[in-house]
């Protein structure tokens, strides 16, 4: 998605660790910027602008311009890393855009709605995955797609085709990438005590015999005895 949003970056003659590190205190981020069959370049930006982007509805696939050197190009940030304590942006890559050709780019997907599986059955409601990739021209680039599962039973689930994206976009994903389905609770299995009861019973009634059957035994030895 095209924003009225330019962003004024510094071109740099050197890269590196050391660089890096001077353009931080300086209070910037280190980039590079490539695409649209150029040559890449590296760049200083204003971190601060660039994680108001991040951050924004369209977030990475926000569309904005990019002054270098008083030339303006449409660019995309494609990749950035951020400090794993701080959270400070450490460096971030852009890329030029061609508004009249077609990109791949990965749209959230919303997911709304109480499935009928879940409020009725008792079931469970798995996210499995929340974007899909498409391929549509930069100005058209949505920032998310909803999907309504409201009628999903027990079993039944909601594929990447299903997703209603607009006719002049093209599904890379997967057409049966499950995006949600509702699945069954896996109840304890317990064991009824009349179950319980009835295993016991024949336990029970074998000391009787065993007893029995030793009496029986002893009796019989009396009688070899008197024989004798």
């Amino acid at each position: 998605m095209k924003q009225n949003i330019t962003i004024t970056a510094k071109l740099r003659s050197t890269r590196g660790k050391n660089e890096a590190r001077r353009l931080r205190v300086q209070g910037l981020t280190p980039g590079v910027l490539y695409g649209a069959g150029q040559e890449s370049v590296a760049v200083a930006v204003n971190p601060r602008e660039v994680t108001k982007i991040l951050h924004s509805g369209s977030g990475a696939n926000t569309i904005f311009d990019l002054s270098v050197e008083g030339s303006s190009t449409p660019v995309m940030i494609v990749d950035h890393q951020n400090d794993p304590v701080r959270a400070h942006l450490l460096h971030v890559d852009l890329k030029r855009i061609d508004m009249n050709k077609p990109i791949e780019v990965k749209v959230p997907v919303l997911i709304t709605g109480e499935p009928k599986g879940v409020k009725l059955q008792g079931g469970l409601l798995e996210v499995i995955k929340r974007e899909i990739e498409i391929e549509v021209l930069p100005a058209e680039i949505p920032e998310q797609f909803t999907v309504d599962v409201t009628e999903l039973m027990i079993g039944q689930n909601v594929r990447a085709n299903a997703v209603p994206i607009g006719p002049n976009m093209k599904l890379v994903s997967a057409a049966d990438q499950v995006i949600a389905h509702v699945i069954a609770l896996r109840a304890e299995e317990e064991k009824p005590a009349a179950d319980a009861a009835a295993g016991a019973a024949p336990a029970a009634s074998a000391e009787p015999e065993v007893i029995k059957k030793g009496k029986k035994e002893e009796e019989g030895a009396a009688e070899e005895k008197k024989k004798k």
